[in-house]
């Protein structure tokens, strides 16, 4: 599904991004940019976040939608409006229409997460479970607005685009003299927007793109040339997982896009949590990619730079949140796991923990197994999760159990 080229449209103009700012100004917040210590300190530059996790919704994506819905709300009327997605997408169409007064209707694919589902439906949107995959959710919503209802697309749109856009204004107000900004990219509607709108007020910032390495079609379309469909994987950077850019996006991006850069999963799961543990800041996985293409040092960051990242939206699940925060702390070395083969005697266990407790480690959990058949009788597996302070402490530990006598089983 594509829309007209940029080239038949006429040109998102400065003064329309401000227009379109003045017209969603009391509809979306203007999101703070923050400063970074730590990051600056690591790359020897002055790195900023811009929060639109912090936006209604929990996304940036209320921005389009207010725009196209509000400032078409009489032609649009009492049959309302139909859009697809799996969370973000649908959540700022529901608002905007509930706002606009009028009927909106969501088309979710079938695995969409209920907390995403009743969040849709408390923004207003009658939600519609249909289709396997994004695709077959937007095929479907497009067969409903035959019916009247104005479909509004998730990127691929003259009005989501300009929308997005006004972050690129919100940045540049916040700071005059930008170097770099570094923005998730899925359909191409955010970084087209942001990265035009910074055209026409800071036009020597470069503007990078960050993908997720398992769904690279932004990458494709740069080497290629125009738009393709590429293959996909599941990803923690489930919101920007889509296979095949917008048409208008995509000419808007060529332009003014510098390059495209991906990121491995290990990556985004560690920049989710270093923005959790450090800042405080509930990132998405495509809420967190850029800083996970930052610490992945994708692109030169010149000394003394500049540098925004589009943390553009934190609605992230908490059974999978728990899961990363797990993880990323056993990558990290703040959690490690040992087995030790125990004398099955009284005292056994209490002198093994006292030893530990003198490492300074936080037993996190422990299991007794006295069952298991390929061991002596009088012997007992003692399985431990400990909390560390990093892996020369888990070093330390192991060095210290089995120095006391302890058989380690790796």
């Amino acid at each position: 599904m594509t829309t007209a080229s940029v080239s038949s449209q006429p040109a998102i103009t400065l003064d329309e991004f401000k227009r379109v700012a003045a017209g969603i100004q009391d509809v979306i917040i203007q999101t703070p940019v923050i400063f970074s210590p730590t990051l600056s300190r690591m790359f020897d530059a002055r790195i900023f976040l811009k929060l639109e996790n912090l936006q209604k919704t929990g996304s940036f994506k209320i921005r389009g939608a207010a725009h196209k819905i509000l400032s078409q709300a009489k032609q649009i009327g009492s049959k309302g409006v139909v859009a697809a997605s799996a969370g973000n997408h649908a959540q700022g169409v529901a608002l905007a229409a509930f706002i606009a007064g009028i009927p909106s209707t969501i088309v979710m694919p079938e695995w969409a997460s209920i907390s995403k589902q009743e969040a849709t439906r408390n923004y207003g949107g009658t939600v519609i479970l249909a289709g396997s995959s994004i695709d077959e959710s937007l095929n479907a919503a497009l067969e409903i607005s035959r019916s009247g209802p104005c479909f509004v697309h998730p990127f691929d749109d003259r009005d989501i685009i300009a929308g997005q856009g006004t972050i690129g204004l919100e940045i540049c107000q916040s700071l005059p003299n930008i170097d770099m900004v570094w923005v998730p990219v899925g359909g191409g509607g955010l970084i087209a927007g942001v990265a035009t709108a910074l055209h026409h007020i800071c036009p020597h910032a470069r503007v990078i793109g960050v993908q997720a390495a398992v769904c690279p079609s932004a990458r494709v379309a740069f080497q290629a040339g125009a738009p393709l469909s590429v293959d996909a994987a599941p990803s923690l950077a489930d919101g920007i997982t889509v296979r095949q850019v917008g048409t208008l996006s995509f000419d808007l991006m060529k332009k003014e896009v510098e390059q495209i850069v991906l990121v491995e999963e290990a990556q985004i799961a560690r920049a989710m949590l270093m923005l959790l543990e450090r800042k405080k800041i509930l990132a998405e996985g495509a809420g967190a990619i850029p800083l996970a293409a930052l610490l992945n040092r994708s692109a030169d960051i010149p000394s003394g730079a500049t540098v925004v990242l589009i943390i553009s939206g934190g609605n992230v699940d908490s059974p999978l949140l728990g899961r990363i925060i797990q993880q990323g702390l056993i990558r990290n070395g703040r959690v490690m796991r040992i087995r030790i083969l125990l004398n099955d005697a009284p005292g056994s266990l209490a002198r093994l923990l006292s030893l530990v407790a003198g490492l300074k480690a936080n037993v996190l959990n422990i299991f007794h197994d006295r069952f298991q058949g390929d061991r002596p009788v009088y012997m007992t597996v003692v399985s431990l999760v400990l909390e560390t302070r990093g892996p020369s402490h888990i070093q330390q530990i192991e060095s210290a159990i089995a120095s006391a006598g302890y058989a380690i089983e790796k």
